[in-house]
């Protein structure tokens, strides 16, 4: 791996545990939850509104992109992100479906 580059789970190892662990959590579940909305779109990690600092933000996308959740891409100084919604979608049918759906106010 290049120096610098983002390690990220080949679609095979993309591990259901880790999957869950990183969804527990309500602003990641928020962030994947707005990128199902438009999962062919690619997103500036920092047009996410998150109330929590920088070092927070990082440690959010790292934990996101680590279980596979999400595919990240440095751009020099910004950071983009998309959802691995074939990955997911092939390794756990439909649970990206129903997380978003369980997120929606009744």
């Amino acid at each position: 791996m290049a120096e610098g580059a983002l390690h990220h789970p080949a679609a095979e190892e993309i591990d259901l545990g880790a999957v869950l662990s990183a969804l527990a959590d309500p602003l990641r579940r928020r962030v994947v939850v707005e990128l199902a909305e438009r999962p062919d779109e690619e997103r500036l990690c920092a047009s996410f509104r998150l109330s929590v600092g920088k070092s927070t933000r990082t440690h959010h996308w790292r934990v996101l992109r680590e279980a596979g959740l999400v595919y990240q891409r440095d751009a020099g100084n910004r950071l983009w992100m998309r959802l691995r919604s074939e990955d997911l979608d092939r390794r756990f049918p439909g649970l990206i479906a129903a997380v978003a759906a369980a997120s929606r106010p009744s």
